[in-house]
C-alpha cells in the first residue's frame, strides 16, 4: 500500500509540475508546440491597446431583439477581420461599444461595421434586380490576375432573377450598391444562369474581405452612426502588467509559505493543489478564449486567496478532530465532512454575486465577474478532490505519523 501510494504520489506531482512548466514556459514535442499561457491567453484593450468605437442607433422605434441581432451581426463583421478577441456590447439604451485589441486603424473598423450592409443589384433602368436576401454566400479571393474580387452564390430564386436580368441587359452595365455607395458596375458579357456572380473593380484585398463580410453577415436591422472612434494606447497595460505579475508572484509565494509554516505536511498538499488550481484556471482561460483585463487579473488573484481559504477550513477541522483524540484517518474524513457545508455556503454565495455582476455589469465588471465565477468553481473542486487525493496518498505513505507533521505542535505519536 505504501509503495503503491508513493508511486501514485510521484506520478501526480510530476504531472502537475509538467503542466505548470508548460503553462509558464511552453513546450515543444516532436515539432508540436504547446503555447505558454502568455502566448495563448488574450489580453484586453487596457493591456494591449487597440481601437474603441461607439455606435449609436438612429431609429426611435426598435425593440430588444433588434439590438441583440445588431450586436450579433457586428460580432460577425469584426471577427471576419481576423480579430478574435473583440468585445461588442450594449452601452446605455441606444449605444453599442466595439473594442478591438491590437487594431490601430479606426477608419477601417468604422467602415467595416457602421454600414447597414444593404446590398442591391440595379439595372440600367434603375430597377432593383437583386437584394441581400437573394445572396446565399459570399467570399473574397484573388482572381487569376491577382486582383481582389468578391464571389457571390445566389439562392435558387435569386439565380432565376439574375439569369433573366443578365439576358435582358446583355452588354449593358448592372450597378452593385452597398447601402448608397456604388461598389462596382460590371458590364454583362454573358447570361449567368448558374447563380454565381462576381464583384470586381475592388481596390484592395482588405476591402474585398470587408465587403464579403458585410454581405455574408446580412443587413443590420437598425441604422448606426459613429459617435466616437479612438485609438487606445497600451500605456496603462505596459505599466500595470509587470506590477500585476510581480504582485501575483509575491502573493502566491507568501501564501505557499504560510501554508507550509502553519500546516506542515498538510500545507504541502495545499501547495500542490494550489499550483494545480492556478494551472488549470489559466488553462481554462486559454481554452475558452477568455480576454484577460486588469479587472480580470484582480479577480484571478482574489480567487487564489479563496482557494486557500477552503483548505484552511478543512485543515482546521482535521486539527480539531486530532485534538479530540481521534486517529489521523478518522480526523481526515471527519475534517472534510464537517468543513464541507462551510465551503459550499461561502463559495455558492460568491458565485451568486458573480452572476449578478456579470448579467448587470458591463465591460471590465463582466471580465471580473467571469474570472471570479470560473475561479471559485475550480477552487472548490480542487479543494474537495485534489487536496483530499494528496492527503490520502500522504497518509498511506506514513507522512502523518506524528501530530507535529499536521501542525498541531504536540509531538505525540498518532495511531
Amino acid at each position: 500500500m505504501k509503495r503503491k501510494s508513493t508511486i501514485w504520489f510521484i506520478i501526480c506531482v510530476v504531472f502537475i509540475g509538467l503542466l505548470a512548466y508548460t503553462g509558464a514556459k511552453g513546450l515543444t514535442i516532436s515539432g508540436y508546440h504547446f503555447k505558454s499561457f502568455g502566448e495563448s491567453i488574450k489580453r484586453g484593450l487596457d493591456l494591449k491597446g487597440g481601437v474603441s468605437v461607439v455606435e449609436e442607433i438612429q431609429e426611435t422605434n426598435y425593440d430588444g431583439a433588434a439590438v441583440s441581432r445588431t450586436i450579433e451581426l457586428l460580432n460577425k463583421r469584426v471577427n471576419k477581420l481576423g480579430v478574435a478577441e473583440t468585445v461588442v456590447q450594449k452601452e446605455g439604451e441606444k449605444r453599442i461599444r466595439i473594442d478591438i485589441p491590437g487594431e490601430s486603424d479606426t477608419k477601417k473598423v468604422v467602415e467595416s461595421v457602421a454600414k447597414t450592409g444593404k446590398l442591391t443589384f440595379v439595372g440600367p433602368d434603375k430597377v432593383v434586380i437583386l437584394s441581400g436576401s437573394d445572396i446565399k454566400d459570399s467570399s473574397a479571393y484573388l482572381d487569376s490576375s491577382a486582383k481582389p474580387v468578391v464571389s457571390l452564390e445566389l439562392t435558387s430564386a435569386g439565380a432565376k432573377k439574375f439569369a433573366a436580368a443578365t439576358q435582358k441587359f446583355l452588354n449593358q452595365a448592372i450597378s452593385i450598391y452597398m447601402d448608397s455607395d456604388l461598389v462596382s458596375a460590371p458590364t454583362v458579357d454573358e447570361v449567368i444562369s448558374d447563380g454565381k456572380a462576381v464583384i470586381n473593380n475592388i481596390d484592395t484585398e482588405d476591402e474585398a474581405k470587408s465587403i464579403a463580410s458585410m454581405i455574408k453577415s446580412g443587413s443590420l436591422p437598425v441604422t448606426l452612426k459613429t459617435v466616437s472612434a479612438k485609438v487606445v494606447g497600451p500605456s496603462l497595460g505596459q505599466n500595470a502588467m509587470p506590477q500585476s505579475l510581480m504582485a501575483g508572484a509575491v502573493g502566491i509565494g507568501l501564501v505557499l509559505l504560510f501554508m507550509l509554516v502553519m500546516y506542515r505536511m498538510l500545507g504541502v498538499t495545499a501547495d500542490i493543489a494550489l499550483i494545480f488550481y492556478i494551472t488549470i484556471l489559466l488553462g481554462t482561460f486559454a481554452t475558452l478564449g477568455v480576454t484577460l483585463t486588469l479587472p480580470g487579473i484582480a479577480g484571478f488573484l482574489l480567487t487564489i486567496g479563496m482557494a486557500v481559504d477552503a483548505n484552511v477550513l478543512i485543515f482546521e477541522r482535521i486539527k480539531e478532530e486530532l485534538r479530540a483524540g481521534k486517529s489521523v484517518k478518522t480526523s481526515i474524513d471527519a475534517g472534510f465532512h464537517r468543513a464541507m457545508s462551510s465551503i459550499l455556503d461561502s463559495n455558492i454565495t460568491t458565485i451568486i454575486s458573480g452572476f449578478v455582476l456579470y448579467f448587470l455589469g458591463t465591460g471590465g465588471v463582466k471580465g471580473f465577474a467571469l474570472t471570479l465565477i470560473t475561479g471559485v468553481i475550480l477552487s472548490m473542486l480542487t479543494a474537495i478532490f485534489v487536496t483530499r487525493l494528496f492527503i490520502n496518498l500522504m497518509y498511506r505513505m506514513g507522512w502523518f505519523n506524528k501530530k507535529w507533521a499536521i501542525g498541531t505542535f504536540e509531538i505525540t505519536e498518532v495511531e
